[in-house]
C-alpha cells in the first residue's frame, strides 16, 4: 500500500466511517476506488479489478456507460432535478414506460431517490390499501436501511437503531416454507408480503418450483398484497426484464432500484396497481421526496430501459450466463471438496463453499488477483457473483482464469496443504 493511500484511509476513519473502513482493511481489501470504466474499477494506486459485484446490480450496463453519459450530459443542458410538486415531462414519460414494461396491472409510479425509500413507499401503499399494519418478510431478508425497510430485513441491521419496538408489526418466515407463510397470513391481519425474488444478501437461494406463485395465491386468499423487491433481480439479470415474471407471478407492487440509475443518477421506483395506488387519488401530498423522480434521473432511467430491452441484450445475458457457468463448473470440478455448489438464474449467481465463512478468503484472493466480488453478509459461505449483462467473452475468459487461481489459493488457506486440486 502506498503512503498516499495509507494516509487517505486514516482520513476516512477520522471523517467518514471508522468501522467500515477498518473492516475492509482487516478483510485484506484496501480498495479505494478511483477511475472506473466499463466493467473495470481502478484503485487509487492503479490496481485494476474486474467488477462482478456491480454494487448490487447498479452497474449492470458497466461503469460510466457511454450512452448513459451522453443522455445525462445532454439532459443537463435543459433540465435539473426539477420540482417534485409539479407534473414534469421526464417524470411522466418514465412512468408511462414503466407501465408499459412492468407486469400487468401496474400503473402508477411513485418515485424515490434510493431503494430503501421505494420499499417504504411500497409498505405505506400496502397499508393504506388494506388498512392493515402487519408486514411479512423472509428470514435473512434485506430491503434497505431506512426506518420501515430496515425492519423488514434481518435484525443484523435493525438492532443498532432500536427498532425492536416494531416486532409486532413485522413478521419473518423462512424462505421456501409455504406452511410458515400460510400460518403468518391466515389471521387476515397482514397488509403485505414483501420478498426479494431471489434474496441477495442471503446468498441468492433459489425459490423452489411453484413457491412464489403459491405465495401470491396465499396473499390473494388472505387479502394481503404481494410486494416484489426487484432491486437486484430486475433489468434483465435473470434473462427476463423482471425476475418475478420469470416465475409467473404478477405482483401488486414492484420496487425497482440500483440498476435503473445506470450508476449515473440516483432514482428508484415503486410501481403499483390501482388498489395499491388509491392513496394517490385521496391525497397526492401524503408522500413527498425532493430528490424522488429527479428529472435528470428519469432521463437516464429511460435510456437504461431502452438499452436493457434491446433484443440482443437478452441474447447476451443467455450467452454470458451459459459461458460463465460452464467455466465455473470446470473450476468446481478442480476443487470439489471446497467449491461445492452454484446457485444461478441468468447472471445472478451465488458460489457456495464448504466452510461457514468460506466466501471471505475467496473474496480476498479474488481481490488480490484482480476480480471484485463480495461475500453474502447474511451467509458468508456464499460469494455473490454477478457478471454484467454486457460483458464480452474476452472479459469472461480473463475473469474465469483469475477465479480459478483465487479459489485454489482459498482452498489451501481454509483446508491446508493436505487438500489440493483434483488432477
Amino acid at each position: 500500500m502506498s503512503q498516499q493511500k495509507d494516509e487517505f484511509l486514516e482520513r476516512s476513519k477520522t471523517f467518514w466511517n471508522p468501522n467500515k473502513t477498518q473492516f475492509w482493511q482487516d478483510a485484506g481489501v484496501d480498495l479505494v476506488i478511483d477511475r472506473r470504466e466499463d466493467y473495470h474499477l481502478y484503485d487509487m494506486d492503479g490496481k485494476r479489478l474486474i467488477d462482478v459485484h456491480l454494487n448490487g446490480g447498479t452497474y449492470n450496463l458497466g461503469h460510466r456507460n457511454a450512452e448513459l453519459l451522453e443522455v445525462l450530459n445532454a439532459g443537463g443542458r435543459r433540465f435539473d432535478m426539477g420540482n417534485h410538486h409539479f407534473p414534469a415531462l421526464a417524470r411522466t414519460a418514465l412512468a408511462e414506460k414503466l407501465a408499459e414494461c412492468t407486469p400487468e396491472g401496474l400503473q402508477y409510479t411513485i418515485y424515490g431517490a434510493g431503494g430503501a425509500e421505494a420499499i417504504e413507499l411500497a409498505i405505506k401503499s400496502a397499508r393504506n390499501a388494506t388498512q392493515k399494519r402487519k408486514i411479512v418478510s423472509i428470514v435473512k431478508a434485506y430491503h434497505g436501511h431506512s426506518g420501515l425497510s430496515v425492519k423488514a430485513g434481518d435484525e443484523r441491521f435493525s438492532k443498532t437503531f432500536l427498532s425492536e419496538d416494531l416486532l409486532d408489526e413485522f413478521v419473518q418466515v423462512p424462505f421456501n416454507d409455504l406452511s410458515a407463510m400460510e400460518d403468518a397470513l391466515k389471521g387476515r391481519d397482514v397488509a403485505a408480503v414483501i420478498m426479494e425474488t431471489i434474496p441477495a444478501t442471503y446468498g441468492f437461494p433459489m425459490p423452489h418450483e411453484g413457491y412464489l406463485p403459491e405465495v401470491k395465491r396465499l396473499c390473494e386468499r388472505y387479502d394481503s398484497l404481494y410486494i416484489a423487491d426487484e432491486v437486484q433481480t430486475g433489468l434483465m439479470r435473470t434473462g427476463s426484464l423482471w425476475g418475478i415474471t420469470k416465475y409467473g407471478v404478477t405482483p401488486d407492487i414492484m420496487v425497482i432500484g440500483k440498476g435503473i440509475t445506470g450508476g449515473m443518477y440516483p432514482i428508484s421506483c415503486c410501481v403499483v396497481n390501482e388498489r395499491a395506488g388509491q392513496w394517490l387519488k385521496q391525497d397526492g401530498f401524503a408522500h413527498m421526496s425532493t430528490a424522488g423522480g429527479a428529472e435528470l434521473g428519469c432521463i437516464v432511467a429511460m435510456k437504461v430501459l431502452e438499452i436493457t430491452q434491446r433484443p440482443e441484450v437478452a441474447s447476451m445475458v443467455t450467452y454470458i450466463s451459459d459461458y460463465v457457468r460452464a467455466g465455473l463448473d470446470e473450476i468446481r470440478a478442480l476443487y470439489p471438496d471446497f467449491f461445492i455448489g452454484i446457485r444461478q438464474n441468468g447472471v445472478i449467481m451465488g458460489l457456495e463453499f464448504n466452510d461457514p465463512e468460506g466466501a471471505k478468503p475467496v473474496m480476498r484472493h479474488l481481490y488480490e488477483h484482480g476480480v471484485w466480488a463480495i461475500f453474502s453478509t447474511l451467509d458468508p459461505s456464499v460469494l455473490q457473483f454477478k457478471p454484467g449483462i454486457l460483458m464480452t467473452q474476452e472479459m469472461c475468459e480473463e475473469m474465469l482464469r483469475r477465479v480459478e487461481v483465487a479459489v485454489g489459493l482459498a482452498q489451501r488457506e481454509v483446508f491446508g496443504e493436505t487438500r489440493r486440486r483434483v488432477a
